[in-house]
């Protein structure tokens, strides 16, 4: 679909079709939609059915809805609740049921679903209670996906609140659309309620919408984080703004290995094999106790092995948070299957009109080889074209030249390669961060660039995620994972939190032109030009003036060749 932006019912249309498509693109003129099964699922557990969707396509379109995508909504919304998973009168008793006989024999008498069937009842089919989430998944793939009406187990009681304010003296109430978020979730306490995704964007406080959802379900809760950073900031925000006790908060990590009732832990030590073939792993903290709430802080992250331990979780409540659901490996629909379904979502550039988040200007700045380097290039194998040209040495000047214009401002620069980052750090005077730096190091140094000391910071992958840096107002990108669009979304959302005054952020993409690193960059900004982003692009160093110092204002339009 395609949405023209100069129409005056352009914020109608837009907020219409949000709930039941995808953003591919937004120029300046026209936006492009598409519609899909997954996205079509996801409106079906909101409550939009195909007669909604098709009203909408009805009323806005500029021509008539052609036949085939109205049978194909039609036939997509109208697959989904043919298939429910209900609970039956004995603990662990299931059944797959269905109001079309005909067509849930045919669905167990395929090889991938008869797998879990153990039998044949009044009401349809029992099923194996342990492959409740296997379950799902198949019938996902193949088309059908079923509501789950099982319900959940209430799991160990633990009783906790919010406070009104932090310890530290901050307001700590939920804003609006947090509180929104974590009704959606809930469901109004309904038996579809207590699994699924809330997606807001970095910065708007994730963590607030998975303690509002603790303190609504009062129990024991395991939370799994991308990094050890993740961990501490979690135990941070439980101790500040709820009331449980430091004694029932434990780590989980390399270095404590603590299980309590609400514990944090992360995906990597999850996905680590015991030490021995006979010896457990650490999937066994998801049985420890009888959890009631497992919170997955960034979902998209999701790695195999814990999406194969959260098939057999399915009995628990599940919330996903996270900025994008954007996947590289398309793995988006076992999210949906394994997860829950998309609960609640808010557009970024909403949260910035309501200034929530902080505007930000995104600018790619174009550089050149060297004349040594382009030969190299032109001779280097394939895989060794992307690292030749990501860490361009002409880039060094520009970061150095950057770096000197926003010198009143709180700088992150960000990259892939430590060889690269090493030298950006030596040449600026400036402290480097990656992941062999020790834990307490770095919260030195997050500390001290709170406090505008130092006031930029060189840091590797680890700032992807789950870096909590609000005085962050510039960030330059020297090289990333490949065309990696979440790793983008992250990196942007690093100083998207809200500035005093109002003030603006700055993202710089540095690239070489006419190289893999380009083309990798034009697919990394892909899912930010869908959320209303747009790039200015800039092709030659010279060409970026300094702006007004300690504004973190970007630098005005260059002109090009």
């Amino acid at each position: 679909m395609l949405l023209e932006t100069d129409s005056p019912a352009y914020d109608t249309v837009r907020d219409r079709i949000a709930s039941f498509a995808e953003i591919v693109k937004t120029p300046e003129y026209v936006h492009t939609y598409r519609i899909t099964s997954l996205s079509l699922w996801n409106a079906a557990a909101a409550g939009h059915g195909a007669e909604a969707v098709l009203e909408t396509l009805r009323a806005f379109s500029r021509y008539d809805v052609p036949s085939n995508v109205e049978a194909r909504v039609r036939e997509t919304l109208g697959r989904f609740g043919l298939l429910r998973i209900e609970k039956g009168a004995d603990l662990g008793d299931l059944y797959l049921s269905s109001g079309d006989p005909q067509l849930l024999a045919r669905i167990v008498d395929r090889p991938e679903i008869a797998v879990f069937v153990t039998g044949r009842r009044a009401e349809g089919f029992s099923i194996r209670a342990d492959r409740r989430g296997h379950l799902k998944q198949a019938l996902v793939e193949m088309g059908y996906p079923a509501v789950d009406l099982a319900g959940y187990a209430s799991g160990e009681p633990l009783e906790l609140s919010l406070r009104e304010q932090t310890l530290d003296g901050r307001p700590s109430h939920l804003r609006r659309y947090q509180k929104d978020a974590v009704q959606s979730f809930l469901a109004g306490g309904s038996v579809q309620g207590g699994s699924g995704v809330v997606v807001l964007p970095c910065g708007s406080g994730k963590t607030l919408v998975g303690l509002g959802v603790m303190a609504q379900l009062k129990s024991s809760t395991l939370i799994l984080t991308p990094n050890n950073t993740g961990v501490r900031q979690w135990i941070r925000e439980l101790q500040q703004r709820t009331s449980l006790t430091e004694d029932q908060v434990g780590e989980y990590t390399g270095l404590q290995k603590q299980v309590r009732p609400v514990t944090v832990t992360t995906y990597q030590i999850l996905s680590r094999p015991g030490p021995s073939a006979s010896s457990p792993s650490h999937f066994e903290l998801f049985f420890h106790r009888p959890w009631g709430l497992i919170i997955y802080d960034e979902v998209h992250l999701l790695p195999a092995p814990v999406f194969r331990i959260t098939a057999e979780l399915q009995s628990v409540r599940r919330l996903g948070l996270t900025a994008t659901l954007v996947r590289e490996d398309r793995r988006e629909e076992e999210v949906f299957a394994l997860v829950g379904p998309k609960r609640y979502d808010v557009p970024w550039k909403e949260m910035e009109r309501q200034g929530w988040i902080a505007p930000a200007e995104c600018r790619e700045v174009r550089v050149d080889l060297t004349t040594e380097l382009r030969l190299a290039y032109v001779n280097a194998a394939k895989r060794d074209r992307f690292h030749l040209a990501a860490t361009n040495p002409v880039k060094l000047d520009l970061v150095r030249s950057l770096a000197a214009q926003h010198r009143e401002d709180r700088v992150l620069v960000i990259g892939q390669f430590l060889d690269q980052l090493k030298a950006i750090a030596e040449a600026l005077g400036a402290p480097l961060i990656t992941g062999a730096t020790p834990e307490r190091r770095r919260e030195e140094l997050y500390a001290g660039f709170r406090k505008g000391d130092p006031r930029c910071l060189v840091v590797s992958k680890v700032a992807n995620f789950a870096l909590d840096l609000p005085e962050a107002n510039v960030a330059v990108q020297v090289s990333g994972t490949f065309g990696s669009r979440q790793e983008e979304a992250q990196r942007l959302g690093r100083i998207l939190r809200p500035k005093e005054g109002g003030g603006r952020a700055t993202f710089y993409a540095v690239v070489t032109k006419n190289t893999v690193d380009q083309d990798f960059a034009l697919q990394r900004q892909l899912f930010l030009v869908e959320q209303g982003y747009r790039y200015s692009l800039h092709d030659l160093v010279a060409s970026v003036p300094s702006p007004e110092p300690g504004v973190g204002a970007p630098p005005s339009e260059p002109s090009f060749p």
